[in-house]
């Protein structure tokens, strides 16, 4: 039994729990706290702290999913976290901070990496794309089974936006979007995203996902299957510590 903390920094919450990362399963209870209103470096670090204090976790692997685009473990864009941490080596900046070997990964391919190792991505070929449809939409494409990083398809160009404009579950909230207006509205997105990468499998993830039934009717003009996700709410801790098997 490997045992990893995953930890899934978000726009409004951070939290964290211990991953078997031979079969997925959480190990106890998760631990979440909110994210700070001024999300600093200094601040969210503060937060971590507590959270790898909380499982006594100090100088063991820590993976950590964070909203930005990651390479080589530099942070190189923001997404509802503080303008501070641009540029910043986080991977080095963490591991100086927190006392432990970090591996940073972009929340959104944390989720697909959960899919890809215990979910409904697991044993797939050829292209598989995830969505994450919350707040807004965040992506992860793997092509045979291997993890292409930061696709970010939720600010593609569409119509007099970007897509997440349209399809993310806060556009069908802030719209007062029937599921049927919304899952059409979806579908259309899902097209226009296949036009592009010619995908096999979409996944849907996100909150919205467990009512996957309510709009599924809906998503039918794909040549792509279309899925719900399996993993839900855990799906960021558990790909955050799988992220140490990615090669």
């Amino acid at each position: 039994m490997s045992i990893i903390l995953g930890i899934d920094v978000g726009a409004t919450g951070i939290k964290g729990n211990l991953v078997d990362t031979s079969n997925g399963n959480l190990v106890g209870e998760r631990f979440k706290l909110p994210t700070p209103d001024v999300s600093t470096p200094q601040q969210v670090t503060k937060v971590l702290k507590e959270i790898i204090n909380y499982f006594n976790w100090k100088g063991k692997n820590v993976g950590i999913g964070f909203p930005s685009i990651i390479s080589k473990g530099r942070i190189l864009t923001a997404t509802n976290i503080d303008n501070d941490w641009i540029n910043l080596d986080g991977e080095k900046f963490f591991e100086k901070e927190l006392k432990a070997k970090i591996k940073l990964v972009n929340d959104a391919d944390a989720a697909g990496v959960a899919e890809l190792y215990f979910g409904a991505a697991k044993d797939k070929k050829g292209t598989v794309i995830l969505l994450t449809l919350g707040t807004g939409i965040g992506s992860a494409m793997f092509l045979n089974g291997k993890l292409i990083p930061n696709t970010e398809l939720g600010h593609l160009k569409y119509k007099k936006g970007i897509t997440e404009n349209y399809a993310a579950n806060s556009a069908r909230e802030r719209k007062k979007m029937s599921y049927k207006e919304w899952g059409k509205e979806l579908q259309n997105v899902l097209l226009y995203i296949e036009h592009i990468f010619s995908p096999d499998l979409f996944i849907i993830g996100g909150g919205v996902s467990k009512h996957f039934n309510l709009y599924s009717k809906y998503l039918t003009a794909t040549k792509a299957e279309i899925v719900p996700a399996k993993m839900r709410n855990d799906a960021g801790i558990i790909g955050a510590a799988m992220a140490f098997k990615l090669k």
